[in-house]
């Protein structure tokens, strides 16, 4: 098991700056670490937004708009051109917005996440957004938790998803990146079903590896439950319109003059 500290994970991203000639304007942890479960053999998920130099962008060719490195002692990184970031932003991208808003930052060495993050609220589509999850949590429930024995620590990968689900729905906004927060949030404190995910998540933290064990009744019928609800609840959630292009686009300029140095 291998185990970074930010000083090394901020020194492989520079290794990327350099032999991709890009600038990375930020970089954060994704997955399990930023959701606050991660296991001993959890992959540090690093996530990040890079910009080219403008002569790449002024080309009548589409080009490649995703880094990725191969997965490497527990190492995930990968990253999002500005270009493709920005046009997923307008969509309400939930990966996206938790990328945003993740609780370990590496890198964010100019204003361009927060210019980004100033624009969040207007972007955020409440629909699409619970749609994602709710698709993530119907996903897992099915592929993990349908038999008698199942993975404990999958639990989490679908009642997350169902929380971030409850949260838009109360709150309308993203939901946050920290499981216990939603946890905190959404379910009422001292219940049997909130004790139970209490204790799963001790057992998780203190090591255990959380493998196949009988499949825990009240964790089931709640997750069916909400997933019925909100598969009828989500067409009636409020959409929004997309942001007008102009607004990103100037951002979009913005951004390679700022990380670049120079005027467009």
């Amino acid at each position: 098991m291998t185990v970074y500290t930010r000083e090394q994970i901020v020194e492989q991203l520079r290794g990327i700056e350099r032999e991709e000639n890009v600038r990375i304007v930020y970089a954060c942890e994704s997955g399990s670490r930023a959701w606050g479960f991660p296991s001993k053999d959890s992959d540090y998920d690093v996530r990040f937004i890079y910009v080219r130099p403008v002569e790449w962008y002024l080309s009548i060719f589409e080009k490649r708009d995703v880094i990725e490195r191969p997965i490497s002692s527990m190492l995930d990184m990968s990253g999002w051109d500005i270009g493709k970031a920005l046009q997923l932003f307008r969509k309400s991208n939930p990966p996206l917005l938790e990328w945003l808003q993740s609780p370990i930052p590496y890198l964010e060495e100019t204003t361009i996440a927060k210019q980004i993050r100033g624009l969040a609220k207007e972007a955020f589509s409440p629909r699409s957004c619970l749609y994602h999850y709710l698709h993530m949590a119907r996903g897992n429930y099915r592929v993990y938790l349908q038999g008698d024995q199942v993975k404990m620590k999958k639990y989490f990968y679908v009642l997350r998803p169902i929380l971030a689900c409850k949260w838009i729905e109360r709150e309308n906004t993203m939901p946050r990146v920290e499981f216990q927060t939603l946890v905190e949030a959404m379910l009422p404190e001292g219940s049997e079903l909130t004790n139970t995910i209490n204790q799963l998540l001790k057992r998780k933290m203190a090591g255990d590896e959380l493998d196949y064990e009988p499949r825990l009744a009240i964790l089931n019928e709640y997750l069916e439950q909400q997933i019925v609800y909100f598969e009828k609840a989500a067409p009636a959630v409020e959409a929004a319109d997309a942001l007008a292009e102009e607004r990103l686009n100037q951002l979009f300029r913005a951004a390679i003059a700022e990380a670049w140095g120079r005027g467009i």
